[in-house]
């Protein structure tokens, strides 16, 4: 048995840095990831692919971590990095994207991202573990974007 629990965000800011170093962050997956929280390994798989194992969460007496792989493609000239899912690699498929925009003494990002998890839980534990895995994916989400925006002079 297994339950699947489905994680859909999406946020704006604008950075003081210029966009050239915005870019140069967000789409070097090693150093972008190093802002994130709770990561235990990024692994290089190679041709932009990358598997992320995160720390384990516990939950009462239930330990759970995610792990899964997204393949990478930056453009500089649109602005862009999107991120994939890699099929059987790991626990989750996630995807997403940054848009990041010159707005000449600022720069804007938006991020997006989806996740679907599957935990080898019984159906009945999803009204209880669900909520608890999305607002822990959420904060962390929230803490890697603060953590960016303090390592890019803060927000306009």
């Amino acid at each position: 048995m297994a339950i699947t629990v489905t994680i859909d965000l999406g946020y704006e800011l604008n950075v003081k840095a210029n966009y050239a170093s915005v870019f140069a962050v967000l789409s070097d997956v090693p150093k972008s990831a190093s802002f994130f929280p709770k990561v235990n390994q990024l692994v290089d798989l190679g041709n932009g692919a990358y598997r992320w194992e995160m720390e384990k969460i516990g939950l009462a007496q239930i330990n759970l971590q995610t792990i899964y792989a997204s393949r990478y493609v930056s453009d500089q000239a649109k602005g862009t990095v999107v991120w994939t899912p890699i099929p059987d690699e790991g626990n989750a498929l996630v995807s997403g994207s940054w848009k990041i925009v010159d707005k000449k003494k600022s720069t804007h990002i938006t991020f997006q991202s989806k996740g679907e998890l599957t935990l080898p839980l019984p159906g009945l534990m999803k009204m209880v573990v669900a909520p608890v895995v999305e607002s822990e994916f959420e904060k962390m989400v929230e803490q890697y974007l603060d953590n960016l925006t303090q390592h890019f002079g803060g927000e306009v």
